[in-house]
Protein backbone atom coordinates (compact mmCIF):
# COMPACT_ATOMS: atom_id res chain seq x y z
CA UNK A 1 0.00 0.00 0.00
CA UNK A 2 3.22 2.59 0.89
CA UNK A 3 3.73 2.09 -3.38
CA UNK A 4 -0.20 2.73 -4.19
CA UNK A 5 -1.02 5.87 -2.04
CA UNK A 6 0.96 7.58 -2.79
CA UNK A 7 0.02 7.56 -6.44
CA UNK A 8 -3.33 7.72 -6.13
CA UNK A 9 -2.93 10.88 -3.98
CA UNK A 10 -0.88 12.50 -6.78
CA UNK A 11 -3.68 11.43 -9.02
CA UNK A 12 -6.21 13.52 -7.45
CA UNK A 13 -3.78 16.38 -6.67
CA UNK A 14 -3.19 16.93 -10.53
CA UNK A 15 -5.41 19.54 -10.38
CA UNK A 16 -4.22 21.62 -7.61
CA UNK A 17 -0.36 20.37 -8.78
CA UNK A 18 -1.27 22.37 -11.76
CA UNK A 19 -2.42 25.03 -10.48
CA UNK A 20 1.01 25.60 -8.62
CA UNK A 21 2.46 25.16 -11.76
CA UNK A 22 0.93 27.72 -13.25
CA UNK A 23 1.22 30.30 -10.07
CA UNK A 24 5.21 29.33 -10.18
CA UNK A 25 5.09 29.94 -14.21
CA UNK A 26 5.43 33.54 -13.63
CA UNK A 27 8.69 33.00 -12.11
CA UNK A 28 10.11 30.53 -14.45
CA UNK A 29 9.73 28.01 -11.65
CA UNK A 30 7.12 26.42 -12.26
CA UNK A 31 8.43 22.51 -12.89
CA UNK A 32 10.35 23.14 -9.31
CA UNK A 33 7.32 24.00 -7.62
CA UNK A 34 5.20 21.49 -9.48
CA UNK A 35 7.61 18.80 -8.58
CA UNK A 36 7.33 20.38 -4.71
CA UNK A 37 3.43 20.25 -4.41
CA UNK A 38 3.95 16.35 -5.83
CA UNK A 39 6.44 14.61 -2.78
CA UNK A 40 3.87 17.41 -0.24
CA UNK A 41 1.06 15.35 -1.33
CA UNK A 42 2.75 12.02 -1.84
CA UNK A 43 4.24 12.67 1.70
CA UNK A 44 0.64 13.26 2.90
CA UNK A 45 -0.83 10.02 1.08
CA UNK A 46 1.78 7.96 2.84
CA UNK A 47 1.09 9.65 6.46
CA UNK A 48 -2.71 9.48 5.98
CA UNK A 49 -2.51 5.54 5.60
CA UNK A 50 0.17 5.14 8.30
CA UNK A 51 -1.93 6.59 10.98
CA UNK A 52 -4.98 4.41 9.86
CA UNK A 53 -6.00 1.49 12.00
CA UNK A 54 -9.15 -0.27 12.19
CA UNK A 55 -10.40 -3.08 14.53
CA UNK A 56 -13.17 -5.98 14.13
CA UNK A 57 -15.10 -6.73 17.49
CA UNK A 58 -18.15 -9.24 17.72
CA UNK A 59 -20.06 -6.10 18.43
CA UNK A 60 -18.53 -3.21 16.03
CA UNK A 61 -16.46 -2.20 13.05
CA UNK A 62 -13.96 0.45 14.53
CA UNK A 63 -11.72 2.66 12.04
CA UNK A 64 -9.14 5.21 13.88
CA UNK A 65 -7.55 8.15 11.11
CA UNK A 66 -5.84 11.05 11.27
CA UNK A 67 -2.25 12.42 12.75
CA UNK A 68 -3.05 16.09 13.58
CA UNK A 69 -6.71 15.83 14.22
CA UNK A 70 -7.47 12.37 15.30
CA UNK A 71 -10.94 10.43 14.48
CA UNK A 72 -12.21 7.52 15.42
CA UNK A 73 -15.38 5.98 13.67
CA UNK A 74 -17.31 3.26 15.60
CA UNK A 75 -19.84 1.23 13.30
CA UNK A 76 -22.26 -1.39 15.03
CA UNK A 77 -22.19 -4.87 13.54
CA UNK A 78 -25.73 -4.51 12.94
CA UNK A 79 -26.27 -1.67 11.25
CA UNK A 80 -23.76 -2.92 8.26
CA UNK A 81 -26.06 -2.68 5.55
CA UNK A 82 -23.91 -3.02 2.26
CA UNK A 83 -20.40 -3.97 1.95
CA UNK A 84 -18.61 -2.47 -1.45
CA UNK A 85 -14.95 -4.01 -2.56
CA UNK A 86 -13.00 -1.88 -5.27
CA UNK A 87 -9.76 -2.91 -6.41
CA UNK A 88 -8.20 -0.25 -8.65
CA UNK A 89 -5.61 -1.66 -11.52
CA UNK A 90 -2.61 -0.17 -8.81
CA UNK A 91 -4.58 -2.28 -5.92
CA UNK A 92 -5.09 -5.70 -8.29
CA UNK A 93 -1.17 -5.23 -9.29
CA UNK A 94 -0.57 -6.22 -5.82
CA UNK A 95 -2.73 -8.07 -4.69
CA UNK A 96 -5.10 -5.25 -2.63
CA UNK A 97 -8.59 -4.12 -2.15
CA UNK A 98 -11.01 -1.43 -0.49
CA UNK A 99 -13.71 -2.36 1.41
CA UNK A 100 -16.38 0.85 2.37
CA UNK A 101 -19.24 -0.47 4.78
CA UNK A 102 -22.46 0.68 4.21
CA UNK A 103 -24.42 2.12 6.90
CA UNK A 104 -27.58 3.57 5.74
CA UNK A 105 -25.91 6.90 5.49
CA UNK A 106 -26.48 6.82 1.38
CA UNK A 107 -23.00 7.45 0.88
CA UNK A 108 -23.62 11.12 0.85
CA UNK A 109 -21.23 12.09 3.45
CA UNK A 110 -17.70 11.25 2.69
CA UNK A 111 -16.98 11.75 6.56
CA UNK A 112 -19.01 9.49 7.52
CA UNK A 113 -17.72 6.76 5.55
CA UNK A 114 -16.28 3.84 6.80
CA UNK A 115 -13.41 2.66 4.49
CA UNK A 116 -10.63 0.20 4.92
CA UNK A 117 -7.88 0.64 1.98
CA UNK A 118 -5.25 -1.99 2.09
CA UNK A 119 -6.43 -5.37 3.02
CA UNK A 120 -5.13 -8.38 0.70
CA UNK A 121 -7.97 -9.39 -1.79
CA UNK A 122 -8.93 -12.72 0.07
CA UNK A 123 -9.21 -10.67 3.66
CA UNK A 124 -11.87 -8.43 1.82
CA UNK A 125 -13.61 -11.19 0.42
CA UNK A 126 -13.87 -12.62 3.79
CA UNK A 127 -14.46 -10.22 6.11
CA UNK A 128 -17.37 -9.17 3.63
CA UNK A 129 -18.91 -12.11 4.00
CA UNK A 130 -18.77 -11.74 7.70
CA UNK A 131 -19.60 -8.46 7.77
CA UNK A 132 -23.15 -9.40 5.94
CA UNK A 133 -23.58 -12.34 7.40
CA UNK A 134 -23.12 -12.09 11.08
CA UNK A 135 -20.05 -14.30 11.13
CA UNK A 136 -17.44 -14.51 13.63
CA UNK A 137 -14.89 -11.78 13.34
CA UNK A 138 -11.13 -12.25 12.13
CA UNK A 139 -8.83 -13.82 14.83
CA UNK A 140 -12.09 -14.73 16.59
CA UNK A 141 -13.74 -18.50 17.27
CA UNK A 142 -16.53 -19.50 15.31
CA UNK A 143 -18.55 -21.99 16.12
CA UNK A 144 -19.33 -22.87 12.56
CA UNK A 145 -18.22 -22.80 8.98
CA UNK A 146 -17.78 -18.83 8.02
CA UNK A 147 -21.04 -17.55 5.91
CA UNK A 148 -19.11 -17.02 2.74
CA UNK A 149 -17.96 -20.26 2.01
CA UNK A 150 -21.65 -20.73 1.73
CA UNK A 151 -22.75 -21.50 -2.12
CA UNK A 152 -24.26 -18.76 -4.48
CA UNK A 153 -27.00 -19.30 -7.44
CA UNK A 154 -25.77 -17.26 -10.60
CA UNK A 155 -28.85 -14.59 -11.77
CA UNK A 156 -27.33 -12.88 -14.10
CA UNK A 157 -23.92 -12.44 -16.52
CA UNK A 158 -22.82 -10.23 -18.65
CA UNK A 159 -23.53 -11.37 -22.67
CA UNK A 160 -21.22 -9.36 -24.84
CA UNK A 161 -23.88 -8.53 -27.17
CA UNK A 162 -25.48 -6.38 -24.42
CA UNK A 163 -22.36 -3.90 -24.94
CA UNK A 164 -24.28 -2.78 -27.96
CA UNK A 165 -26.12 -0.50 -25.90
CA UNK A 166 -23.59 0.98 -24.96
CA UNK A 167 -23.45 3.95 -26.93
CA UNK A 168 -27.45 4.53 -26.29
CA UNK A 169 -26.59 5.48 -22.96
CA UNK A 170 -24.69 8.99 -24.19
CA UNK A 171 -22.43 8.38 -20.70
CA UNK A 172 -19.30 9.63 -23.31
CA UNK A 173 -21.00 13.77 -23.64
CA UNK A 174 -19.91 14.05 -20.09
CA UNK A 175 -16.46 13.02 -20.64
CA UNK A 176 -16.13 14.39 -24.24
CA UNK A 177 -17.65 17.95 -22.18
CA UNK A 178 -15.03 17.70 -19.58
CA UNK A 179 -11.87 16.85 -22.09
CA UNK A 180 -12.64 19.90 -24.30
CA UNK A 181 -13.39 22.36 -21.17
CA UNK A 182 -9.88 21.07 -19.45
CA UNK A 183 -8.30 21.54 -22.91
CA UNK A 184 -9.70 24.88 -23.14
CA UNK A 185 -8.80 26.14 -20.15
CA UNK A 186 -5.21 24.55 -20.39
CA UNK A 187 -4.98 26.28 -23.54
CA UNK A 188 -6.33 29.71 -22.10
CA UNK A 189 -3.51 29.53 -18.91
CA UNK A 190 -0.53 28.20 -20.72
CA UNK A 191 -1.53 30.93 -23.82
CA UNK A 192 -1.22 28.14 -26.14
CA UNK A 193 -3.01 29.08 -29.75
CA UNK A 194 -4.38 25.33 -30.66
CA UNK A 195 -2.72 26.79 -34.76
CA UNK A 196 0.21 26.27 -33.56
CA UNK A 197 0.19 22.32 -34.05
CA UNK A 198 0.30 21.39 -37.29
CA UNK A 199 -2.95 19.14 -37.18
CA UNK A 200 -5.03 21.64 -35.78
CA UNK A 201 -4.60 24.34 -37.80
CA UNK A 202 -4.88 21.82 -40.88
CA UNK A 203 -8.18 21.18 -39.61
CA UNK A 204 -9.06 24.77 -38.93
CA UNK A 205 -7.92 25.41 -42.76
CA UNK A 206 -10.34 23.00 -43.98
CA UNK A 207 -13.26 23.65 -42.01
CA UNK A 208 -13.18 27.58 -43.25
CA UNK A 209 -12.30 26.05 -46.74
CA UNK A 210 -15.42 24.55 -46.99
CA UNK A 211 -19.14 25.29 -47.16
CA UNK A 212 -20.70 26.13 -43.18
CA UNK A 213 -23.24 23.19 -43.99
CA UNK A 214 -20.97 20.67 -44.66
CA UNK A 215 -18.43 22.27 -41.70
CA UNK A 216 -21.29 22.03 -39.33
CA UNK A 217 -22.25 18.22 -40.94
CA UNK A 218 -18.66 17.42 -40.35
CA UNK A 219 -18.16 18.40 -37.21
CA UNK A 220 -21.25 16.86 -35.96
CA UNK A 221 -20.75 13.40 -37.29
CA UNK A 222 -16.88 13.41 -35.47
CA UNK A 223 -17.99 14.39 -32.66
CA UNK A 224 -21.37 11.49 -32.69
CA UNK A 225 -18.25 9.16 -33.44
CA UNK A 226 -16.53 10.32 -30.54
CA UNK A 227 -19.27 10.35 -28.29
CA UNK A 228 -20.24 6.30 -29.53
CA UNK A 229 -16.69 4.96 -28.84
CA UNK A 230 -16.34 7.05 -25.05
CA UNK A 231 -19.86 5.72 -24.24
CA UNK A 232 -18.98 1.87 -25.52
CA UNK A 233 -15.96 2.38 -24.00
CA UNK A 234 -16.84 3.30 -20.64
CA UNK A 235 -19.25 0.78 -20.96
CA UNK A 236 -17.57 -1.86 -21.23
CA UNK A 237 -14.64 -0.63 -18.50
CA UNK A 238 -17.85 -0.46 -15.91
CA UNK A 239 -19.48 -3.22 -16.67
CA UNK A 240 -16.77 -5.71 -18.32
CA UNK A 241 -17.04 -9.21 -16.02
CA UNK A 242 -20.83 -8.12 -14.37
CA UNK A 243 -22.07 -11.42 -12.35
CA UNK A 244 -25.69 -10.87 -10.23
CA UNK A 245 -25.50 -13.59 -7.59
CA UNK A 246 -27.21 -14.76 -5.04
CA UNK A 247 -26.23 -16.04 -1.47
CA UNK A 248 -27.85 -18.51 0.99
CA UNK A 249 -27.13 -16.28 3.67
CA UNK A 250 -29.58 -14.06 2.28
CA UNK A 251 -27.44 -11.22 -0.10
CA UNK A 252 -27.27 -10.71 -3.49
CA UNK A 253 -23.94 -9.88 -4.80
CA UNK A 254 -23.09 -7.50 -8.16
CA UNK A 255 -19.12 -8.11 -9.04
CA UNK A 256 -18.19 -5.57 -12.37
CA UNK A 257 -14.96 -3.81 -13.48
CA UNK A 258 -12.71 -3.96 -16.08
CA UNK A 259 -9.90 -1.98 -14.90
CA UNK A 260 -11.46 -1.79 -11.54
CA UNK A 261 -13.31 -3.91 -10.31
CA UNK A 262 -16.19 -3.85 -8.26
CA UNK A 263 -18.61 -6.09 -5.61
CA UNK A 264 -21.16 -4.70 -4.02
CA UNK A 265 -23.27 -6.84 -1.44
CA UNK A 266 -26.98 -6.08 -0.67
CA UNK A 267 -28.76 -7.53 2.41
CA UNK A 268 -31.91 -9.10 0.89
CA UNK A 269 -33.92 -7.83 4.50
CA UNK A 270 -32.95 -4.47 3.47
CA UNK A 271 -34.76 -4.90 -0.08
CA UNK A 272 -37.49 -3.16 -0.60
CA UNK A 273 -38.10 -3.30 -3.97
CA UNK A 274 -36.65 -3.20 -7.78
CA UNK A 275 -36.89 0.11 -10.23
CA UNK A 276 -36.51 -0.71 -14.29
CA UNK A 277 -35.53 2.30 -15.86
CA UNK A 278 -34.76 3.34 -19.42
CA UNK A 279 -34.05 6.87 -21.29
CA UNK A 280 -35.72 7.49 -24.92
CA UNK A 281 -32.50 6.46 -27.08
CA UNK A 282 -32.15 3.22 -24.50
CA UNK A 283 -35.89 2.72 -25.34
CA UNK A 284 -35.64 2.79 -28.51
CA UNK A 285 -33.31 0.26 -28.27
CA UNK A 286 -35.10 -1.97 -26.73
CA UNK A 287 -32.92 -1.91 -23.61
CA UNK A 288 -33.19 -1.08 -20.05
CA UNK A 289 -31.39 -0.88 -16.68
CA UNK A 290 -32.56 -2.84 -13.30
CA UNK A 291 -31.61 -1.11 -9.68
CA UNK A 292 -32.12 -1.98 -6.41
CA UNK A 293 -34.46 0.04 -3.87
CA UNK A 294 -33.19 -0.80 -0.80
CA UNK A 295 -32.01 0.92 2.14
CA UNK A 296 -28.61 2.20 2.73
CA UNK A 297 -27.78 1.89 -0.73
CA UNK A 298 -25.84 5.03 -2.41
CA UNK A 299 -28.17 6.62 -4.93
CA UNK A 300 -27.47 6.64 -8.56
CA UNK A 301 -26.96 4.64 -11.93
CA UNK A 302 -23.91 6.14 -13.55
CA UNK A 303 -21.12 3.95 -14.19
CA UNK A 304 -19.04 4.44 -11.32
CA UNK A 305 -21.64 5.90 -8.55
CA UNK A 306 -24.28 4.15 -6.94
CA UNK A 307 -24.31 0.67 -5.35
CA UNK A 308 -27.85 0.12 -6.23
CA UNK A 309 -27.13 -1.34 -9.43
CA UNK A 310 -28.70 -5.09 -10.28
CA UNK A 311 -28.58 -4.86 -14.03
CA UNK A 312 -26.71 -2.64 -16.61
CA UNK A 313 -28.10 -1.24 -19.59
CA UNK A 314 -29.58 -4.83 -21.47
CA UNK A 315 -32.49 -6.11 -23.01
CA UNK A 316 -35.81 -5.07 -21.53
CA UNK A 317 -36.87 -8.85 -21.72
CA UNK A 318 -33.44 -9.56 -19.39
CA UNK A 319 -34.06 -6.71 -17.27
CA UNK A 320 -37.63 -8.15 -16.35
CA UNK A 321 -36.35 -11.62 -15.98
CA UNK A 322 -34.06 -10.05 -13.28
CA UNK A 323 -36.24 -7.72 -11.65
CA UNK A 324 -38.92 -10.63 -11.22
CA UNK A 325 -36.07 -13.17 -9.97
CA UNK A 326 -34.86 -10.48 -7.08
CA UNK A 327 -38.48 -10.53 -6.24
CA UNK A 328 -38.84 -13.70 -6.34
CA UNK A 329 -41.99 -12.84 -8.13
CA UNK A 330 -42.16 -12.48 -11.64
CA UNK A 331 -45.34 -10.43 -12.16
CA UNK A 332 -44.68 -6.78 -11.09
CA UNK A 333 -41.98 -6.74 -13.98
CA UNK A 334 -44.37 -7.72 -16.59
CA UNK A 335 -48.25 -6.62 -15.32
CA UNK A 336 -49.94 -4.37 -17.25
CA UNK A 337 -50.42 -1.32 -15.76
CA UNK A 338 -54.10 1.02 -15.25
CA UNK A 339 -53.64 4.21 -17.61
CA UNK A 340 -54.31 7.44 -16.18
CA UNK A 341 -57.12 8.60 -18.21
CA UNK A 342 -58.57 11.40 -20.46
CA UNK A 343 -58.00 13.75 -17.82
CA UNK A 344 -54.77 13.09 -17.25
CA UNK A 345 -53.24 13.38 -21.21
CA UNK A 346 -55.06 16.46 -21.34
CA UNK A 347 -52.65 17.71 -18.58
CA UNK A 348 -49.72 16.48 -20.21
CA UNK A 349 -50.30 18.57 -23.49
CA UNK A 350 -51.48 21.39 -21.54
CA UNK A 351 -48.04 21.93 -19.34
CA UNK A 352 -46.01 21.25 -22.32
CA UNK A 353 -47.95 23.13 -24.84
CA UNK A 354 -48.82 25.92 -22.68
CA UNK A 355 -44.91 26.32 -21.32
CA UNK A 356 -43.78 26.42 -25.16
CA UNK A 357 -46.59 29.10 -26.10
CA UNK A 358 -46.02 31.50 -23.01
CA UNK A 359 -42.55 31.54 -23.89
CA UNK A 360 -43.24 32.25 -27.71
CA UNK A 361 -45.44 35.05 -26.79
CA UNK A 362 -43.25 36.63 -23.97
CA UNK A 363 -40.72 36.21 -27.14
CA UNK A 364 -42.82 38.07 -29.30
CA UNK A 365 -43.71 41.06 -26.99
CA UNK A 366 -40.07 41.57 -26.96
CA UNK A 367 -40.06 41.44 -30.24
CA UNK A 368 -42.89 44.12 -31.07
CA UNK A 369 -41.24 46.17 -28.41
CA UNK A 370 -38.31 46.53 -30.32
CA UNK A 371 -36.30 44.75 -27.13
CA UNK A 372 -35.39 41.08 -29.48
CA UNK A 373 -35.17 40.15 -33.21
CA UNK A 374 -37.95 38.01 -34.68
CA UNK A 375 -36.40 34.65 -34.93
CA UNK A 376 -36.14 33.68 -31.23
CA UNK A 377 -40.15 33.63 -30.63
CA UNK A 378 -40.36 31.78 -34.28
CA UNK A 379 -37.81 29.27 -33.28
CA UNK A 380 -40.18 28.77 -30.29
CA UNK A 381 -43.10 27.71 -32.36
CA UNK A 382 -41.22 25.37 -34.03
CA UNK A 383 -40.50 23.39 -30.72
CA UNK A 384 -44.61 22.60 -29.98
CA UNK A 385 -44.45 19.43 -32.33
CA UNK A 386 -41.66 18.30 -30.14
CA UNK A 387 -43.53 19.21 -27.12
CA UNK A 388 -46.51 17.58 -28.60
CA UNK A 389 -44.50 14.46 -29.10
CA UNK A 390 -42.73 14.95 -25.54
CA UNK A 391 -46.44 15.25 -23.69
CA UNK A 392 -47.96 12.16 -25.82
CA UNK A 393 -44.92 10.40 -24.74
CA UNK A 394 -45.29 11.16 -20.83
CA UNK A 395 -48.57 10.23 -20.95
CA UNK A 396 -48.06 6.57 -22.39
CA UNK A 397 -45.20 6.21 -19.53
CA UNK A 398 -48.24 6.78 -16.98
CA UNK A 399 -49.27 4.20 -15.08
CA UNK A 400 -50.42 1.97 -11.85
CA UNK A 401 -50.93 -0.99 -10.28
CA UNK A 402 -51.11 -3.53 -7.28
CA UNK A 403 -50.29 -7.05 -8.09
CA UNK A 404 -50.19 -9.13 -4.61
CA UNK A 405 -47.82 -7.31 -2.25
CA UNK A 406 -46.23 -4.97 -4.90
CA UNK A 407 -47.16 -1.38 -5.42
CA UNK A 408 -45.92 -0.80 -9.18
CA UNK A 409 -46.20 2.96 -10.18
CA UNK A 410 -44.29 4.02 -13.79
CA UNK A 411 -43.83 7.72 -15.07
CA UNK A 412 -41.51 10.10 -17.22
CA UNK A 413 -39.94 10.19 -20.40
CA UNK A 414 -36.29 11.61 -20.40
CA UNK A 415 -35.92 8.90 -18.01
CA UNK A 416 -38.55 6.71 -17.39
CA UNK A 417 -39.00 4.68 -14.47
CA UNK A 418 -41.04 1.67 -13.62
CA UNK A 419 -40.98 1.33 -9.55
CA UNK A 420 -41.71 -2.07 -7.84
CA UNK A 421 -42.28 -1.45 -4.11
CA UNK A 422 -43.40 -4.02 -1.11
CA UNK A 423 -46.22 -2.31 0.28
CA UNK A 424 -45.41 -3.49 3.66
CA UNK A 425 -42.11 -0.97 2.95
CA UNK A 426 -44.77 1.87 2.62
CA UNK A 427 -44.38 3.93 5.62
CA UNK A 428 -46.57 7.25 4.75
CA UNK A 429 -48.67 8.46 1.70
CA UNK A 430 -48.64 11.88 0.79
CA UNK A 431 -51.99 13.22 -1.76
CA UNK A 432 -50.95 16.53 -3.10
CA UNK A 433 -53.98 18.19 -5.55
CA UNK A 434 -53.11 21.42 -7.06
CA UNK A 435 -55.22 24.19 -8.35
CA UNK A 436 -55.46 22.81 -12.38
CA UNK A 437 -55.39 18.95 -10.67
CA UNK A 438 -58.56 19.88 -8.38
CA UNK A 439 -60.52 21.28 -11.37
CA UNK A 440 -59.86 18.17 -14.03
CA UNK A 441 -60.50 15.39 -10.43
CA UNK A 442 -57.07 14.47 -10.14
CA UNK A 443 -53.89 14.09 -7.70
CA UNK A 444 -50.65 12.98 -7.18
CA UNK A 445 -50.12 10.11 -5.31
CA UNK A 446 -46.92 9.64 -3.05
CA UNK A 447 -45.53 6.75 -0.87
CA UNK A 448 -43.00 7.34 1.03
CA UNK A 449 -40.62 4.73 2.25
CA UNK A 450 -37.12 4.33 3.61
CA UNK A 451 -35.32 3.12 0.42
CA UNK A 452 -34.12 3.84 -2.77
CA UNK A 453 -35.45 7.45 -3.45
CA UNK A 454 -37.72 7.46 -0.77
CA UNK A 455 -41.08 8.56 -3.00
CA UNK A 456 -42.55 7.25 -5.81
CA UNK A 457 -45.14 8.85 -7.55
CA UNK A 458 -48.24 8.05 -9.25
CA UNK A 459 -48.62 11.28 -11.28
CA UNK A 460 -52.24 12.99 -12.14
CA UNK A 461 -54.43 9.83 -10.82
CA UNK A 462 -57.73 10.06 -10.55
CA UNK A 463 -58.54 11.00 -6.82
CA UNK A 464 -61.05 8.53 -6.08
CA UNK A 465 -58.43 5.73 -7.44
CA UNK A 466 -55.54 7.63 -5.37
CA UNK A 467 -57.35 6.60 -2.34
CA UNK A 468 -58.24 3.21 -3.09
CA UNK A 469 -54.82 2.58 -4.19
CA UNK A 470 -53.32 4.17 -1.14
CA UNK A 471 -55.99 1.81 1.09
CA UNK A 472 -55.62 -1.70 -0.67
CA UNK A 473 -51.56 -1.06 -0.81
CA UNK A 474 -51.91 -0.17 3.66
CA UNK A 475 -55.03 -1.29 4.77
CA UNK A 476 -56.27 1.13 7.85
CA UNK A 477 -53.83 3.69 7.10
CA UNK A 478 -56.13 6.00 6.09
CA UNK A 479 -58.62 5.82 7.32
CA UNK A 480 -58.78 8.00 10.10
CA UNK A 481 -58.48 10.76 7.92
CA UNK A 482 -60.59 9.96 5.94
CA UNK A 483 -64.51 11.24 6.17
CA UNK A 484 -67.39 8.35 6.57
CA UNK A 485 -69.76 10.70 4.27
CA UNK A 486 -67.19 11.64 1.58
CA UNK A 487 -65.04 8.90 1.23
CA UNK A 488 -63.91 10.05 -1.91
CA UNK A 489 -62.31 13.20 -0.90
Amino acid sequence: MLAVQPVLELVRAIPAILGVAIIGSGSGRGGQWALAAAVLFAAIGTLRWLTTTYRITPEQVQLRRGLLRRQVLSVSRDRVRTVDVTASPLHRVVGLARVQVGTGHGGRSKDQSLTLDGLGAADAARLRGELLHRAAAPGLEAPEAPAAAAPERELARLDPAWIRFGPFTLSGVAALALALALAARLASETDVDPEDFGILRDLVDHLTGIPTAAAVAEVAAALLVVVVLASTGGYVLSYWGFRLTRHEGGTLHVRRGLLTTRAVSIEERRLRGVEVGDTPLLRAAGGARCTAIATGLRRGEGASRGGSLLLPPAPRAEAERVAGLVLGDPAPATAPLTPHGPAARRRRHTRALGTVALVAAALLAADLLGAWPAWPWIAALALLPLAALLAADRYRSLGHALVGPWLVVRSGSLRRRRAMLATDGVIGWNVRRSYFQRRLGLATLTATTAAGRQRYLALDVDEAEALRIARAATPGLLDPFLAEDAPGR
